[in-house]
Order: structure tokens, then C-alpha cells, then sequence
């Protein structure tokens, strides 16, 4: 297997380097970048499989350029950041990045959790082509696609998991533990999965105040109320 390759983008030339010799010992394929102008212009040039983004950086910061990549790419993007409230963390996924981590975590920790990011995708085209069809709704398992009355709608690779997950196994209770677990490798907290629910709501409901498709079971977790069509 070819190796990976991740964009490190931080301010801290430090962390960059000791990151990167760490990303390498695990066969990593790095490419630096020092602010936002500088991973813009390495997307430009490199296919990379993930980004490693520090959110407080001089000129745009680290969620602006969030923001700015989600308009054209579904690339997973692993916040890095000094910052653990809770607030910040959901303001993070809110703008479509698939973890969050705070500095205070080990390298080897942040390694292990972009190789959680990744492992998800490297089967992807090894599975058999799936229509997942509700009628409005409708899942491409293979091609990672979601539309809504034939409409295509961006998912991050992490959302679009997530609403596969429910859609392939419909009126089955998935817990917050159970989620965290399966998507998060057991590490984060209950924003994590509210935010997410929250964004996939947002994208496939007509009133995500009054979801049709994702409900809640409420003090225990969500289910899936979509029946395929015939």
C-alpha cells in the first residue's frame, strides 16, 4: 500500500517538527505548511488523504480555513488546537472537522487518532455497489454519496458514515457510547456526537427541529425512522 499523506499545518515550527518525525515513523507521507496561505497553495499541488490543522494561526486561522476547504473537499480534517472548551470543540466540527484534539494529548495519541480518520476509508472500494433508497433520501454506499430528491448533498466522509451506519440498520438504537466507540475509537465525549447528528439533520431533514429520519431515544442515543422504497 502506498503511504498516506498528511498536511501538518501549524505555526509552531516545533510541533511541526516533532509531529512529522512522529507521522514518519508510521509511514507517513508529511507536508508541511506554516498558515493558511501555505496549505491552501500544498491542496493546490498535492493530493493529500488528511489534514492535521492547528485552529490559532496568524492571518486566517485554522477553522476559517476549515471552512474555506469544506466548500470544494471532503478530506478529513483533525483539528489540533491549545483550546479543549467544550465550546470550541463543538464550534470545530460544527464547521465540518471529523476530530478534535487538544495539544495537551501525546503524539502518539494524535497519530493513532488520524489513523482512526483514515482506517474507515481504506476498504471503501473494495465494497460491492449499495443503494441505500428511502425515497427522498438515498445512499451510493460505494461512491459516498447522499441525495435528497436527486439532489447531491456534501457529507464529510465522517457524517456520511455515520448516516450509513443508521440508514443500513433502520429503527435500531445506537447509543452515544456506542457511537463514540465505532467513530471516535472511544475518544472524545458526547459533543462529538451531537454536533455530528446535528449537521447530518441539518442536510438531510426538512425541519431539523422536528427530524423525521434521525430521532432521538432520548437519555440513550438515535435511531433511524426511514423505510426503504419498494
Amino acid at each position: 500500500m502506498s503511504k498516506r499523506t498528511v498536511l501538518l499545518v501549524d505555526d509552531d515550527k516545533e510541533i511541526v517538527e516533532l509531529m512529522r518525525e512522529f507521522l514518519e515513523d508510521e509511514r507517513f507521507h508529511v507536508i508541511e505548511a506554516y498558515n493558511a496561505e501555505e496549505a491552501g497553495s500544498a491542496l493546490d499541488r498535492h493530493s493529500v488523504d488528511c489534514i492535521l490543522l492547528d485552529v490559532m494561526m496568524p492571518g486566517q486561522s485554522g477553522l476559517d480555513f476549515c471552512r474555506q476547504v469544506r466548500k470544494t473537499s471532503n478530506t478529513p480534517i483533525l483539528f489540533l488546537s491549545a483550546r479543549g472548551e467544550a465550546l470550541d470543540k463543538i464550534r470545530g466540527l460544527s464547521l465540518g472537522g471529523d476530530d478534535y484534539i487538544v495539544k495537551t494529548a501525546t503524539p502518539e495519541e494524535v497519530v493513532a487518532r488520524v489513523k482512526a480518520v483514515l482506517r474507515r476509508y481504506d476498504n471503501s472500494e473494495k465494497k460491492s455497489p449499495v443503494i441505500l433508497d428511502f425515497g427522498r433520501l438515498a445512499l451510493n454506499v460505494n461512491a459516498y454519496e447522499v441525495t435528497i430528491d436527486g439532489q447531491p448533498v456534501p457529507m464529510t466522509p465522517k457524517e456520511f458514515e455515520i448516516l450509513c451506519l443508521f440508514a443500513e440498520y433502520p429503527r435500531q438504537v445506537f447509543t452515544y457510547e456506542q457511537l463514540l466507540q465505532r467513530f471516535w475509537e472511544g475518544i472524545g465525549d458526547k459533543h462529538s456526537v451531537t454536533v455530528h447528528m446535528g449537521r447530518i439533520r441539518e442536510k438531510i431533514e426538512e425541519n431539523p427541529r422536528k427530524p423525521k429520519y434521525i430521532t432521538n431515544v432520548w437519555g440513550v442515543g438515535y435511531r433511524f425512522e426511514g423505510e426503504r422504497a419498494e
